[in-house]
């Protein structure tokens, strides 16, 4: 879908439309630190929201699949005064309810060349079943053609403190 057929409230946040690949890194203190593997997309479909998927896998030291990791799906809604909520669900028994902002640091002939979102969970649900995690915060940012993000957590008994971070590009891009 072009820029210009986009719905005005996605406008903000079209930095993020595509498929992004790329490699995080992973660490917390109930845990032993890991590289992994990211494949990432948000969609549009002429709503005023962008449909989110993401899926991960374990990299071994030379940089193969292991196995896979997590998965989440959800939806980013802009808001007025460049607010964004994010809705997430998880396979292993949780779901989360993200508030957030959004700047657009940079435009260059109408293109978004920079930007962020900032997101904070109001609401983590969980399953009995479910590892003890309460709280959340996220961080992206679309940097010289590169989305990169951050995760920190309040889970297992911690206090929050960072998780996971990534630099993706656009899928089909040379440093896949």
């Amino acid at each position: 879908m072009a820029s210009g057929e986009l719905p005005e409230p996605i406008i903000p946040i079209s930095w993020l439309i595509g498929t992004w690949v790329g490699v995080g890194t992973g660490h917390y203190p109930t845990i032993e630190d890991f590289r992994f593997g990211q494949e990432v997309a948000f969609q549009c479909d002429g709503r005023p929201f962008l449909s989110y998927f993401s899926r991960s896998w374990l990299l071994d030291d030379d940089g193969n699949r292991v196995r896979p990791l997590a998965t989440e799906s959800g939806f980013w809604r802009p808001q007025p005064d460049k607010r964004v909520e994010v809705t997430l669900a998880h396979p292993t028994g949780y779901a989360e309810i993200y508030l957030g902002s959004v700047e657009v640091t940079g435009i260059e002939s109408a293109v978004i060349t920079g930007a962020r979102a900032t997101l904070r969970t109001d609401v983590v649900t969980r399953t009995d079943s479910a590892k003890d995690y309460s709280a959340g915060e996220r961080l992206y940012g679309l940097v010289n053609g590169r989305l990169m993000w951050t995760y920190d957590m309040a889970a297992m008994g911690q206090q929050m403190t960072n998780h996971l971070a990534a630099t993706l590009l656009p899928a089909g891009g040379s440093d896949e």
